[in-house]
């Protein structure tokens, strides 16, 4: 089953058990998810892959919105946050350090370099975002192969 579908299977159950906010919340997701695959240019279904980085792309975006909404205007911080919570449901797990430590030591493997030092990083992350992208957070990645370096 496709994430569009899923997405839409879990709105549906919303709106049968009358519960507005998470439908809508759903929908808005859906609606992202949808407006993904009508701009593709190639007009293929969207991939689990693709549908993945677009539920992570909602999360961070309502994420910055949670977090510049003023301390007073708690009725913007709690629906960002609940839509959070919702979205996390349809978002695969990130991988964990020791994973990301795994891929990066493929890379230097592949790479051929044994010990990297910052004026490898460019060449390194080139190689390795394509490899955990939409599994792992870039800023975690950019972190644990800054502690790498000598």
């Amino acid at each position: 089953m496709s994430k569009i579908d899923e997405v839409r299977q879990a709105m549906v159950v919303a709106m049968k058990a009358k519960d507005k906010p998470k439908k809508e919340a759903l929908s808005m997701l859906l609606s992202a998810l949808k407006n993904f695959e009508i701009d593709k240019k190639d007009h293929t279904p969207i991939t689990e892959e693709e549908a993945n980085a677009v539920v992570k792309k909602e999360i961070r975006q309502t994420q910055e919105t949670h977090d510049q909404a003023p301390e007073d205007r708690t009725e913007i911080r709690e629906e960002a946050a609940f839509r959070i919570s919702v979205y996390k449901e349809f978002a695969p797990e990130d991988m964990g350090v020791a994973e990301i430590k795994a891929v990066i030591d493929s890379v230097l493997f592949e790479l051929g370099i044994e010990i990297p030092s910052p004026s490898d990083k460019g060449k390194i992350m080139k190689v390795l975002m394509p490899k955990v992208k939409g599994k792992a957070d870039g800023k975690v990645v950019n972190e644990i192969l800054a502690s790498m370096m000598k």
